[in-house]
């Protein structure tokens, strides 16, 4: 493995089953290291360490900004943000938000991004523009993670100690109150992920469900987000332009991962403590079923999200089995796993390059990134391992283009 590695570098072994890019392509991975206190850059054109850039103490998540070329790494030791310039990959700039910050989502435009401070029960919203901290909004006990409807106006925040979802109004005109509290759910122990579905991609101004991994328990729950009251649902029905909780749905025991489908329909939960992964019908609020699928399922992502993809659609789940050392791929359509590859130990967060030709696994026990080539999905096979730092926590991806002078 290491030779062909080596050589897929300098020669150009099994180069055929790869993409050509043009000479200005670029396409990064960036790799939050608790351990060494830095993000570790990965060239995923040449398959290689670009370098390895210092932060704050202790990084753990990181996104990307969809409008610009930045990344943001969250730094919880030093209650700090980092700007990374992906063209340069050199830093731009440190925020400061507030104690023990987590993970952070960024809106779509590109101008705003939402911090949860598990230590101060606050999520902070900075202005990328001007690279501050414009505004501090109380939330329940440990926020985590935040995410933001498809829409973009409301923001949802799980609470792990209050086992709570906290529910926002985004108001982006307004630098002086940003947030909006709307409603609060309880109920839900140890709520850690969640995801945010539009009640239809077409109009998503009809309404949103907020799902949550109550990963003290056994149980998602479902939260029905307002709809627009000027839209066609919330004329037709005023009770849904309310916030209310549809639905606690039984999966199995420590749910702590969700992935939608696509084009919605349908959710997956990863369930640590049962092996297993739970299909949940987001149409129907029903559990479909649950299925044996590795040993402590932790993270999950399917294919099909990129729009400059180069493989064909597949409906495929790619798993990462934490306590298998190994990567697993569940057909959908099917409904049955149909391929596992070994990876570093204990793999967690998982993402796809742009194009989904490979899917790279953090591997959180063995300080590296195994990148595995996703065709034929049947048969994925390790490329090579990547260097990430003794305490690897997360991974975002940036791809673009230079311009050419």
């Amino acid at each position: 493995m290491a030779a062909c590695s080596i050589a897929l570098v300098f020669t150009g072994c099994h180069r055929n089953r790869f993409p050509s890019y043009p000479d200005n392509y670029r396409e990064y991975a960036y790799v939050t290291d608790g351990g060494g206190n830095s993000v570790t850059v990965l060239d995923l054109v040449y398959l290689r360490r670009d370098r390895t850039l210092p932060v704050g103490k202790n990084p753990t998540g990181i996104a990307a900004n969809p409008q610009r070329n930045e990344v943001y790494a969250v730094n919880s030791g030093s209650n700090t943000v980092t700007v990374i310039n992906t063209e340069l990959n050199r830093i731009e700039a440190t925020i400061g938000v507030q104690h023990q910050p987590y993970s952070i989502e960024v809106s779509s435009d590109g101008k705003r991004a939402y911090v949860p401070n598990s230590g101060s029960n606050t999520v902070s919203v900075l202005d990328l523009d001007s690279r501050r901290e414009i505004a501090q909004v109380a939330t329940g006990e440990a926020p985590g993670l935040a995410r933001l409807s498809q829409d973009g106006k409301t923001l949802v925040v799980s609470n792990r100690l209050a086992g709570s979802l906290s529910v926002y109004t985004v108001n982006p005109e307004d630098a002086q109150h940003p947030l909006t509290f709307r409603d609060s759910f309880s109920g839900c122990p140890g709520a850690t992920d969640l995801v945010v579905e539009a009640d239809s991609p077409d109009y998503p101004s009809f309404g949103s469900k907020a799902f949550v991994a109550c990963s003290g328990g056994h149980q998602v729950m479902d939260v029905w987000l307002a709809a627009d009251a000027d839209s066609y649902r919330g004329k037709q029905d005023p009770s849904l332009t309310h916030d209310f909780k549809l639905d606690m749905l039984d999966v199995g025991r420590t749910p702590v991962h969700l992935t939608l489908k696509p084009g919605n329909g349908e959710l997956f939960v990863s369930n640590f403590d049962s092996d297993s992964i739970s299909a949940i019908s987001t149409y129907t609020n029903e559990v479909e079923g649950t299925y044996l699928i590795g040993s402590k399922p932790t993270r999950s992502a399917t294919t099909g999200w990129s729009k400059t993809t180069v493989i064909p659609a597949d409906d495929t789940l790619w798993v990462s089995n934490f306590g298998a050392d190994a990567v697993s791929v569940y057909s959908i359509g099917d409904g049955r796993m149909m391929a596992s590859t070994h990876t570093g130990s204990h793999p967690d967060a998982l993402a796809f390059s742009a194009d989904e030709h490979l899917v790279l696994a953090v591997d959180s026990g063995s300080a590296d990134v195994s990148v595995i080539r996703t065709q034929p999905s049947t048969a994925p096979t390790l490329v090579t391992l990547l260097p990430a730092g003794p305490q690897p926590n997360d991974i975002a991806i940036k791809a673009f283009t230079l311009r050419k002078p």
